[in-house]
C-alpha cells in the first residue's frame, strides 16, 4: 500500500529547535516593531468541532470563532491528545502523550511541579505566562503559569481509577444526574466559572502595560455539562437541532470498551426527549460560550497596537459526542469527541481564510507555540512544529495525529491514529478469554464512522502497518502501557486522601 510506506515519521519534519527554524525560514517569528507578538491561547472544554459555522454547521451561531476563521487559518483535521480533561490538558502542559508521564485520569496530576512545560519554554524566551481559568490542575501546581483573574485550580487528586470487566454490561434504569440536570437557567456552575474566567481575561487585557510578551491561556470551561443554559441562548435552537444518527442495532457492534462506559455512566436508553433537549442545550451552551469569546476579543481590539501584534488561537481540550453512536460526553476516539477545532488567527503574518485539511494533534501546537515565541521545546517532546505548514499550504506535513485513553470505566486502554483518509483503533482484549478489538474507518466514505472495516482480510496489511505507526508514535506497545496504567490506578498516590464525589466524571 503505496499511501503506507515505512517511512519514519521525523523524515516528515524534522525536530528542529526555534532557532533552527528561523535559521531555515528567516523572519519566521514575525516580530513587529521589533517585538515578538504576543500569543493569546483560548481554549474551551468538550467543543465538538462539528458545531461550529466555520466547520460547516449551517444551524448553529458562533460568529466570533467564525470571524477568527476568515481572519486566520482553521485546521480540518485537528486531534486532542486524549479526549479526557485532565490527560488531555496535562499532556498539552508537559507536550508528551499522556501515557508519557502517566496521566490516565481526572485523578492523575504530572510528576513533578517543576517539570519542563509549555509555559517554562515560554518563560525561558523571555516571554510572561498567565492562566486564566481552567486547566485542572491541582492546587498549589502551575508548571510555569501565573494565575490571573482568580484561582481556578484546585483540584484534589488521589492517583485512583476502576477498570470494568465485561461481566459488568447490563443497562442501568436510573440515568445519569447529568441529564437530570438539563435546564435553562443562568446559575449554571459552568455559565457562572466561565463569567469569572471572562472577567479576569478582560481586565487582563484592558490592563496589560508591560513591555515584555505575554503568552496568556483563557481556559474556558463551557460547552463542558452540567448543559444549564440562559433561556436565550437556548430558544434560538429549540426544534432545529438534528437528530443523532444511530442506526438500528449498531449499539451491538460497539466496541465493549464503549458499552462499559455506557453502562459505567449510566446513559444507556436516554429517552428520545432527553437527547432531543441536551442537544439543544448543547448548541445554546456552545454560542454562549462564543459570546464569552467576543468579550475577550473585544477587550484586546481595545488598544489596536496590542491587538496588531497578538496571535489569537482558539481550540478546545476534547470534544463531546452529544448521543451520536449512542454515546454522550467525551471517553471516545469517534471524531465527535477526539477531534477539536483548531483556529490560528495573525493577519500581520498570514492571510485570512484559509484551510488546512491533513491531520494534526494538540502535541504539534504545543511545538508551534513555543517555535511562534522563539523558544525551546523540551529535546524529549512529542509533536512538529507546524510553523513552517502556517507559512506555506503546500509544505509537506506529516498528515499525522494520536491520540489515548487509559481513563476508568473501561475493560483496556485504546489509542488511535489518523493518517490520510484512515483512522485506526486499538482496544485490547477486554477479557483473557476474548480477543483484541479493533475499529478502522474510512473517513472519506465514512466520515461517520459507522462501519468498522478492521474485520475485513483485505485490510490486515493496511491494520499492521498502522498499528506499528501508532505504537512507534505514542512510544511503546499498548498492551504493555495499559498494564502499567491499571497498576498505577490501582494503587493510586500514597498517603494522598482525596474525598471524592459521586463516583461519575465531572469533569
Amino acid at each position: 500500500m503505496q499511501e503506507f510506506s515505512k517511512l519514519d515519521r521525523r523524515q516528515f519534519l524534522g525536530h528542529s529547535s526555534a532557532a533552527g527554524l528561523s535559521a531555515l525560514y528567516p523572519g519566521l517569528l514575525g516580530k513587529k516593531n521589533g517585538k515578538r507578538p504576543n500569543i493569546l491561547l483560548i481554549m474551551s472544554d468538550e467543543h465538538n468541532q462539528r458545531v461550529a459555522g466555520c466547520y460547516g454547521n449551517t444551524v448553529v451561531k458562533t460568529p466570533n470563532i467564525d470571524a477568527l476563521a476568515a481572519s486566520g487559518i482553521t485546521f480540518e483535521n485537528h486531534y486532542c491528545n486524549s479526549p479526557l480533561c485532565v490527560p488531555s490538558r496535562s499532556s498539552f502542559t508537559a507536550g508528551k502523550y499522556a501515557s508519557r508521564v502517566d496521566v490516565w485520569d481526572l485523578s492523575n496530576e504530572l510528576p513533578r511541579d517543576d517539570m519542563p512545560s509549555i509555559a517554562r519554554s515560554m518563560n525561558a524566551a523571555g516571554y510572561e505566562s498567565f492562566l486564566c481559568g481552567k486547566m485542572h490542575y491541582e492546587e498549589g501546581r502551575r508548571y510555569g503559569f501565573t494565575e490571573v483573574g482568580g484561582d481556578f485550580n484546585r483540584y484534589p487528586k488521589d492517583g485512583l481509577g476502576k477498570r470494568m470487566t465485561p461481566a459488568e454490561l447490563k443497562d442501568h434504569t436510573v440515568l445519569s444526574q447529568r441529564f437530570r440536570e438539563f435546564a435553562t437557567r443562568d446559575d449554571g456552575s459552568t455559565v457562572k466559572h466561565d463569567l469569572r474566567v471572562t472577567a479576569g481575561a478582560v481586565d487582563f487585557l484592558e490592563h496589560r502595560k508591560s513591555d515584555a510578551p505575554f503568552f496568556l491561556l483563557v481556559g474556558y470551561l463551557a460547552p463542558h455539562f452540567p448543559l444549564i443554559v440562559p433561556e436565550p441562548f437556548y430558544a434560538q435552537y429549540k426544534d432545529k437541532v438534528p437528530a443523532p444518527h444511530v442506526p438500528e442495532g449498531f449499539v451491538n457492534t460497539l466496541p465493549t470498551n464503549y458499552k462499559l462506559e455506557r453502562v459505567g455512566f449510566h446513559e444507556t436508553d436516554v429517552p428520545q426527549e432527553t437527547v432531543k433537549f441536551g442537544r439543544e442545550l448543547y448548541y445554546g451552551l456552545t454560542s454562549w460560550m462564543d459570546n464569552q469569546v467576543g468579550q475577550v476579543l473585544a477587550a484586546l481590539r481595545k488598544n489596536p497596537e496590542l491587538a496588531e501584534n497578538t496571535i489569537i488561537i482558539y481550540t478546545s481540550d476534547h470534544g463531546e459526542n452529544m448521543g451520536e453512536h449512542s454515546l454522550w460526553w467525551k471517553n471516545s476516539m469517534y471524531d465527535q469527541a477526539a477531534r477539536v477545532p483548531l483556529v490560528v488567527s495573525w493577519p500581520q503574518r498570514w492571510k485570512g481564510g484559509q484551510r488546512r485539511k491533513l491531520a494534526s494533534g494538540h502535541v504539534d501546537l504545543v511545538k508551534t507555540i513555543v517555535d511562534l515565541g522563539g523558544g525551546q521545546s523540551g529535546a524529549d517532546w512529542n509533536g512538529d512544529s507546524m510553523l513552517p505548514w502556517l507559512d506555506n499550504a503546500k509544505h509537506t506535513w506529516k498528515d499525522q495525529a494520536c491520540s489515548e485513553y487509559y481513563a476508568k470505566l473501561i475493560a483496556h486502554g485504546f489509542a488511535m491514529i489518523r493518517t490520510g483518509k484512515w483512522k485506526y483503533v486499538y482496544h485490547g482484549r477486554p477479557a483473557e478469554n476474548m480477543a483484541t478489538e479493533r475499529q478502522l474507518f474510512d473517513m472519506q466514505a465514512d466520515p461517520e464512522e459507522l462501519s468498522n472495516l478492521a474485520a475485513e482480510p483485505r485490510y490486515a496489511a493496511l491494520i499492521a502497518e498502522l498499528h506499528t505507526r501508532l505504537e512507534h508514535e505514542v512510544g511503546g506497545s499498548i498492551d504493555e502501557t495499559e498494564q502499567r496504567a491499571r497498576k498505577q490506578l490501582a494503587t493510586g498516590y500514597p498517603g494522598k486522601v482525596v474525598t471524592r464525589g459521586g463516583g461519575e466524571d465531572g469533569a
